[in-house]
């Protein structure tokens, strides 16, 4: 209305057609042209107010949130520049006025800069702590062994310079670590791979075996497994492979000592060893001496292992045979001094162990050396009893030709080379005699050699001592068979003496003529020979000794002759004669 009342007081004022007074003052003049009622122009004028009024209150309500908005986004920027400065841990921005004067936008505009300034720092810090935190966290994911990596939370509520240098250092530390874990790999894959080289291993099968990551890619930068675990295996596989390596040596080395001796032992070719030279070289180095690649190859030790297997056959064969020849020598030894084969248990055992291949043939040797020796000592111990044995056997052999050629009745005759034989008899007499004598000193001998090694000394496996007692009590038995047979020969002689004289001093009649003929005369002289010779003949054949023949055949005789001494009861003896015959035979009886 005052505005209206203001265009009124100056009607005559050059107005702007595009203002509210011109257009107030036009409408005034259409209404007085057109005659327009005055409550009617009052209540447009009224409505026309109420309009403005609205209009202008609808712009202060939007001015207000304006500057509400002003201080808003003044004191957001402002507590966002602070909280940058404090995550960024600075206590002031040079580019911030100290004190905020101006309008809310001047004050808005002055603070702009400066908090853009610290965004940027911050994306900055930011990007700076993503990617200190992100290379922490691939290289702890390397040494804890992780193969996955997790997205990185940085905490932006502090992204100081402190914390920065923090990580940094943590960084750092793992770098470091890393580094040293990288080089312990490096140390282990160069000696799997000398191990390898040297034994003939695939490095690249032995390395996939502990992780395939250890296995150079194409691509270097790739994730490491660098993690504890790692480290352990490979060292276990290092160790591992240096045990075999230590072990395939040491076998490599023993088996070219066993080729070397078994080339000694077997005079061995030179051509022969040749292709195993530069094998004995390499095995004969120091341990911690360098080795070309392929020395220690399972081939190379299967290769000097299979020569060796093949020397220790021949060498075992040879060995039997020089095994046997040494045995049979032990036997010869033995049997020439007739005496029992020592170790005869023992070297049945090494002939079994010999055709088992378990025996050691370097002390085989040894052994039957000692064996040889041990035999070789006994038959020295027993060379002067053995010589006075064969002795003795030559003896006993002369006894029994003498015997036989004592029952040869053609023995007297005159023939041809006879008076050889009777010279052959009297030296044999003489031997004959000397057999009690060279028995007792046999006797004694053994017996003081018994006594002296606490055993008893076998002839052919038989106890000598025990062989001379029963041939002494078999001559003491021979003695006391001859003097019987001397006795008796004597008493048949003197009976026979004493019954011619009878019957020469009986007067010669009749019966006295018959009776002679009895006894002495040739007729019956004949049928008593006759009847023994029967007798003889009808021996049965369990008498097959000539000793027991001459025995059996002197009690033939003497009871055919006790038969004849009935028959001639009717002659007159003297009581001189019947004592004769009656001693005759109590003489006879035990024949």
């Amino acid at each position: 209305m005052g505005s209206l009342k203001m265009t009124e007081k100056a009607p005559g004022a050059a107005l702007p057609e595009s203002s509210c007074a011109y257009l107030l003052q036009e409408l005034k003049m259409i209404w007085n042209e057109v005659g327009q009622d005055q409550n009617e122009r009052e209540r447009i004028l009224e409505e026309l107010e109420q309009e403005c009024q609205e209009v202008y209150r609808r712009k202060v309500n939007s001015a207000n949130m304006s500057r509400i908005q002003l201080h808003q986004a003044l004191a957001e920027s402002e507590a966002e520049f602070t909280n940058l400065l404090l995550s960024l841990g600075e206590r002031s921005f040079p580019g911030r006025p100290e004190k905020m004067a101006g309008t809310l936008k001047e004050q808005l505009n002055s603070i702009t800069p400066a908090l853009q300034e610290m965004q940027m720092r911050k994306e900055a810090r930011l990007k700076q702590f993503i990617e200190v935190q992100t290379e922490i966290q691939r290289i702890a994911s390397e040494i804890a062994g992780r193969l996955g990596n997790k997205a990185v939370t940085v905490n932006e509520e502090d992204l100081s310079l402190k914390k920065l240098e923090e990580f940094q250092s943590e960084l750092q530390r793992l770098k470091r670590e890393k580094s040293d874990r990288l080089c312990k790999v490096e140390e282990y894959k160069v000696l799997i791979h000398n191990f390898a080289k040297v034994m003939g291993m695939d490095p690249s099968k032995i390395l996939a075996n502990v992780h395939p990551r250890l296995l150079d890619g194409p691509n270097e930068q790739q994730t490491k497994n660098i993690s504890d675990d790692i480290l352990k295996r490979l060292n276990v596989t290092v160790e591992q492979l240096k045990e075999e390596k230590n072990n395939r040596r040491e076998k490599l080395q023993n088996l070219v000592k066993a080729l070397t001796n078994l080339w000694d032992t077997l005079d061995t070719a030179m051509e022969e060893r040749q292709p195993y030279g530069q094998i004995k070289i390499l095995a004969m180095t120091s341990i911690n001496g360098m080795l070309g690649p392929g020395s220690l190859t399972l081939e190379t030790i299967q290769q000097v292992e299979s020569e060796v297997q093949r020397l220790n056959q021949l060498k075992a064969s040879k060995m039997k045979e020089l095994f046997l020849k040494k045995r049979a020598e032990v036997d010869e030894i033995c049997k020439k001094s007739h005496m029992d084969m020592p170790y005869q248990t023992e070297m049945d055992k090494i002939m079994n162990l010999i055709m088992s291949g378990d025996v050691v043939h370097d002390d085989l040797l040894k052994t039957m050396d000692e064996y040889i020796y041990k035999a070789k000592e006994e038959a020295t111990s027993r060379k002067d009893i053995m010589d006075k044995v064969e002795k003795w056997m030559a003896s006993c052999d002369e006894e029994r030709w003498l015997e036989e050629y004592s029952r040869d009745e053609r023995r007297y005759s005159i023939s041809r080379g006879a008076h050889k034989h009777l010279k052959r008899a009297e030296r044999a007499r003489i031997i004959v005699n000397k057999i009690p004598g060279l028995v007792e000193q046999l006797m004694a001998k053994t017996q003081f050699w018994e006594h002296e090694r606490n055993k008893i000394f076998y002839y052919d496996e038989l106890p000598l001592l025990a062989m001379l007692k029963d041939y002494m009590l078999t001559l003491k038995e021979k003695e006391e068979e001859k003097y019987r047979q001397r006795e008796n020969k004597k008493i048949q002689t003197l009976l026979v003496k004493r019954h011619e004289n009878t019957l020469m001093l009986r007067p010669n009649t009749s019966f006295s003529r018959q009776s002679s003929r009895g006894f002495n005369s040739p007729g019956s002289t004949s049928i008593w020979s006759n009847q023994v010779s029967a007798k003889l003949q009808l021996l049965p054949d369990s008498e097959n000794t000539p000793a027991e023949k001459d025995m059996h055949a002197k009690r033939i005789r003497n009871r055919a002759l006790q038969s004849m001494l009935g028959n001639n009861r009717s002659c007159s003896i003297s009581h001189e004669d019947k004592t004769s015959v009656s001693t005759a035979k109590q003489g006879l009886s035990p024949l």
